[in-house]
């Protein structure tokens, strides 16, 4: 028989929805029940393309005894983090504090008031290796439980207190933060960098694109080599090891090695719009192609497998295929090479792809080696090349020859689960991605798809007070919409009209600003709250401001609310940003290499405003040429708008320094503006970019 999952929309509580746990949803049903039996209240917290969760699922919630155990003494509650990302903030801190880790899946034991007394990440169903098993946790807990209820409740209160001072963070008074915070940041990033391998840190390694992305702000500014040397071999190592599929396309979730060669294969939608994003940002400043190829072939993994037929991008594809990790994507030599021979005979592709017999790929655990080989390369195609005394097109059209049978073939394979609920702030994430690629790859079919999610989330995601919704699945629209949600849509607005310059969009950013300033802001410390106010149903009202796998949604509103303010000329939004800073001095001063999102609005907020007000008709040859080399080159400082007849009125209402401003003569006019002053023009593309000290490319074409 079904449990009380049955009835919903997300994917991971419905793989649950079948387990001989009486599981409940997050909801006063289950806290009810919790108090009316005096139990306490077992929370599992995961998503539903996450291995471990499945491991988990497999060893103890399927298990009947385990089950049995978990239905006597607790009242067991499943969460999607993904749908609920406070819950997923606030205990994943509570379990950091008890267990000096975190991770999914995330577990934690409440009182019926939703304290949490003890956490940890995967239990198994018996104890080993001094790790404690559900079935003790079980015993122990319920003994706790009836035996001494007040040491529980006073553990869970102390608990609580660190909680709320942890969200609280300390005033910072008439503090500042200035570009020493962001050389500091860059010292310590450095430090951690592996020059050896790519990336920062040791095992296991998360790609961290917006770290990448300060690196180049940092460059930019500094014009120091190393930084984009530090940046370019690790996109370079990334996109030639297993983290990448090289069959298919799009990045893995993170490698658990050193070298990026064995990863969780999961596919997450944010990782694929933020790589986008740091791969176009440094073929912007390089001009690799290789790096606006993988850009490319990110997108075209999305618009095939991660994109819903009315224009909403999908959340994840999982790790696991018929419960092992992993087994869509991993090639036997033998298979490989006959179907190698066959399609493109005469070159070494196992030595290209270092496959090996005995396997590549190793249990993550003993480390035993599967008998199976991830693809990846340890060298570039111009390396093999030389070596293979071949050109190398010749190389590269026969591998796109190769990797099309292989991909055909693969499909023909159980298939990982495809997690097609369709998130608002991850769908912000996946438009200012497409707005960026449509800009610096001359790509129009990049503008369109993000059009088509925006109008996706306008028509389906938009509850009736005009408040966003977080999640679509199955037709239905639910859960209300939370700081991510606001910051990262309101991000993906900017990024399109950057590309588009549709004034509706940057009007609905404005409106949505708004809506996070009412809804959000803390009035008394500020920054921005996870959860609206009078809406939160937790013991504490988480607010993160850490940059992780995601930015937070305070960083990302940094730089929004100065972006706004540059665009409008309206001082308000600078304001906000401003005080946004200075509720998190204490924290970024400490440790500003955890904040590089945050970092990368402050570097924006530091540089001067640098406005261009294009003029011209919208298809004369002069303004497509003018708008094109401002789009093409990297300058994220740089605010540019064009007027026209057609959107005169809507822009002069929505930024009132352009008001007055027109073409000289019949010639397409870029106004040259900073802090709102307008007072040089230029109609020629190589004297504009001179004024502005921009390069000018042309190498941009896809």
């Amino acid at each position: 028989m079904p449990n009380r999952l049955i009835d919903e929309k997300s994917p991971y509580l419905l793989q649950h929805a079948h387990n001989p746990v009486q599981w409940y949803p997050w909801g006063d049903e289950a806290f009810r029940k919790a108090r009316q039996e005096n139990k306490p209240v077992f929370l599992s917290v995961g998503y539903a393309t996450c291995h471990w969760c499945h491991v988990m699922e497999k060893e103890t919630f399927e298990d009947p005894q385990a089950a049995a155990a978990l239905n006597d003494a607790f009242i067991c509650i499943k969460v999607d983090r993904e749908e609920r990302p406070d819950i997923d903030a606030l205990y994943m801190t509570a379990c950091q504090m008890i267990s000096g880790r975190g991770g999914w899946p995330l577990t934690v034991f409440l009182t019926p008031d939703k304290k949490p007394f003890f956490a940890g990440t995967y239990f198994p169903k018996q104890g080993r290796f001094g790790r404690p098993g559900v079935m003790e946790l079980c015993q122990q807990v319920k003994a706790l439980w009836q035996n001494h209820p007040q040491r529980i409740e006073e553990a869970a209160q102390d608990l609580v207190g660190h909680l709320q001072q942890t969200f609280a963070y300390p005033s910072a008074g008439e503090q500042e933060l200035d570009i020493a915070l962001l050389d500091a940041a860059t010292a310590r990033i450095s430090r951690e960098y592996d020059s050896r391998y790519g990336g920062f840190g040791a095992a296991p390694k998360f790609p961290t694109p917006h770290k990448l992305m300060y690196l180049l702000r940092c460059h930019q500014r500094s014009g120091e080599v190393r930084l984009l040397e530090m940046v370019s071999s690790t996109l370079r190592a990334m996109r030639l090891g297993g983290l990448w599929d090289h069959v298919g396309y799009g990045f893995h979730r993170y490698a658990t090695d050193a070298r990026w060669l064995l990863p969780h294969f999961e596919k997450m939608l944010y990782d694929q719009a933020l790589l986008a994003m740091a791969y176009l940002e440094a073929f912007q400043v390089t001009g690799d192609r290789y790096f606006r190829q993988t850009a490319t072939e990110i997108f075209t993994y999305v618009l095939r497998d991660m994109r819903d037929a009315q224009g909403g991008f999908y959340t994840a594809e999982d790790a696991d295929s018929e419960g092992e990790e992993g087994k869509c994507y991993v090639w036997d030599q033998a298979q490989f090479d006959t179907i190698a021979t066959s399609e493109a005979p005469g070159i070494p592709w196992s030595r290209i792809f270092n496959l090996a017999p005995e396997g590549n790929f190793s249990d993550e655990a003993t480390r035993r080696k599967l008998g199976v080989n991830i693809l990846h390369m340890t060298r570039t195609w111009e390396q093999w090349a030389a070596e293979l005394g071949r050109p190398v097109r010749q190389l590269t059209d026969a591998w796109e020859v190769l990797r099309e049978k292989l991909l055909r073939i693969r499909c023909n394979r159980p298939a990982p689960l495809k997690d097609d609920k369709i998130l608002t702030d991850w769908n912000g994430l996946m438009i200012a991605a497409f707005a960026l690629g449509s800009r610096v790859l001359a790509r129009e079919d990049y503008a369109q798809a993000a059009l088509e999610a925006v109008q996706f989330i306008h028509s389906r995601l938009v509850a009736g007070d005009g408040g966003l919704l977080h999640r679509y699945r199955d037709g239905r629209a639910g859960i209300a919409g939370q700081a991510g949600d606001y910051a990262f849509l309101i991000m993906g607005l900017i990024e399109l009209y950057r590309t588009t310059f549709q004034t509706h969009l940057l009007q609905w950013a404005l409106e949505l600003q708004q809506r996070l300033d009412a809804d959000f802001w803390d009035s008394s410390r500020g920054g921005y709250f996870s959860t609206a106010s009078g809406l939160s149903d937790l013991p504490v009202r988480p607010k993160e401001i850490y940059d992780g796998a995601m930015p937070s949604a305070n960083s990302v509103a940094l730089s929004n609310l100065v972006l706004l303010s540059r665009f409008t000329g309206n001082a308000q939004w600078e304001d906000r940003a401003h005080r946004l800073t200075q509720a998190f001095v204490e924290p970024v001063r400490r440790q500003p290499e955890a904040f590089t999102h945050f970092l990368n609005g402050l570097d924006l907020a530091l540089r001067p405003g640098q406005e261009v007000v294009v003029t011209g008709k919208p298809e004369a040859a002069d303004t497509r040429a003018l708008l094109k080399a401002l789009q093409t080159p990297f300058a994220p400082h740089l605010v540019t708008h064009f007027k026209s007849d057609q959107n005169e009125d809507a822009l002069s209402d929505l930024a009132v320094f352009t008001k007055g401003l027109r073409s000289s003569g019949q010639a397409a006019t870029a106004h040259i503006c900073s802090g709102f002053n307008c007072k040089s023009s230029a109609t020629d593309v190589i004297m504009m970019l001179e004024q502005l000290k921009l390069s000018h490319r042309t190498d941009n074409k896809p």
